[in-house]
């Protein structure tokens, strides 16, 4: 664990669900895959607000797009 942890910059699943309209479980499984990268404190896991924010804008920008598992960059990891 990281000793950067500013509760500042940080939010929770919870409050990453209510801040985009997806659910605190989608962004476990978020976290769970990768794809959004998180620190877990006791019980809760907390997400970069930014982080949050950005993929929720690139889901939005893709629109439909981000169901088709061929586009660019669909099938591949991030790796922060």
């Amino acid at each position: 664990m990281s000793d950067s942890f500013d509760p500042t910059e940080w939010i929770t699943t919870k409050e990453a669900a209510e801040l985009t309209g997806y659910t605190s479980a989608y962004f476990r499984q978020l976290i769970l895959r990768g794809v959004l990268k998180a620190q877990k404190r006791g019980r809760d896991w907390f997400l970069r607000k930014e982080d949050v924010v950005a993929y929720a804008d690139e889901m939005r920008r893709l629109g439909p797009a981000k169901f088709d598992p061929w586009r660019v960059g669909a099938r591949q990891r991030k790796h922060t």
